[in-house]
């Protein structure tokens, strides 16, 4: 049983559309990283919250 999906990888949002029930995820295109180990902490609307926010070792 297959589903009919769509990925958009935009720069500001990331959408995900599936046949017959629409959009299903629409989140920035943000991910917040641990830059000691590379180590990814949060993404989405989440790591959007925290740019800006966070100590000089995490980026979003």
């Amino acid at each position: 049983m297959g589903r009919d999906m769509a990925v958009d990888l935009g720069t500001a949002n990331t959408l995900v559309y599936v046949r017959g029930r629409g959009i299903v995820l629409n989140e920035p295109s943000v991910v917040a990283v641990n830059v000691k180990d590379g180590r990814p902490l949060a993404v989405g609307l989440e790591a959007k919250r925290m740019i800006g926010r966070t100590p000089a070792h995490i980026q979003a």
